[in-house]
């Protein structure tokens, strides 16, 4: 036996089995498997990597409500996705995007697993830069409906979002560009102005709350704090899984 070989299969053992649920899109369902198997490997060393089952579904069938009054069959659908992954083993769900979020709690209710929220994982990383007031980016049933905004208030958060056509050209870009992944200077430009128009509005940090933005702008490009939710979810994540 190796030097550490002992404490590394230890360390795997204890390791707890993450459920994910991507593909909404994959690009960004990339990112969480990189950052999270990086991560696991950087603290245990060796060959170690993550216990990961992902249920990757097809985003042309996925259709998130555009309100919270018109969920339809899409809770359903994502609860049959949770109860599968939870009866193969896992033992916590990720949503691998913001906006199916509007349906995290109705999730959350029909699993005994917990749901790592993203928008929670976000907010405590806000408090912890001593943020009060954030400019919200995203799709526009993210920006525009209060699943988002009013889980960050129960943290004592106040959220601004970009005017209506700003809004129109976030989510545009979403789908078309960043989605596919097509990343654009002329792009990463407007979103820029997108962002210092909101913190000349009092925005003190900025959440990038659609899990390909963080493809785009980085925290180089800005004055004021970024907020990866990607990467802050995909971090909560390791850290549940090596927790005892």
């Amino acid at each position: 036996m190796l030097i550490g070989e002992e404490s590394e299969n230890q360390g795997d053992m204890n390791m707890k089995t993450l459920g994910l649920i991507g593909g909404t899109g994959w690009v960004s369902t990339a990112e969480y498997y990189r950052i999270i198997n990086q991560q696991i490997n950087e603290r245990l060393g060796g060959l170690s990597s993550a216990k990961i089952l992902l249920y990757s579904v097809n985003q042309n069938d996925f259709k998130p409500p555009a309100n919270a009054g018109e969920m339809g069959d899409f809770p359903g659908f994502l609860i049959s996705i949770a109860r599968k992954l939870e009866t193969a083993g896992a033992e916590c769900l990720l949503l691998c995007a913001n906006t199916p979020h509007i349906a995290a709690d109705l999730v959350q209710q029909n699993i005994s697993i917990p749901l790592i929220h993203i928008a929670d994982v976000t907010a405590r990383a806000i408090l912890k830069n001593k943020i009060r007031t954030i400019g919200l980016l995203g799709t526009m049933t993210t920006m525009e409906q209060p699943f988002y905004k009013d889980r960050l208030a129960k943290f004592g958060i106040a959220t601004l979002v970009p005017e209506q056509l700003q809004r129109e050209y976030i989510h545009r870009t979403i789908i078309a560009e960043l989605e596919k992944p097509i990343l654009k200077e002329e792009t990463r430009k407007s979103y820029l102005e997108i962002i210092d128009a909101m913190v000349k509005k009092g925005a003190e940090g900025i959440v990038l709350g659609c899990t390909e933005i963080p493809l785009l702008i980085k925290q180089s490009d800005c004055t004021v704090p970024v907020f990866d939710t990607t990467e802050l979810h995909a971090m909560a994540a390791v850290e549940f899984a090596l927790s005892d």
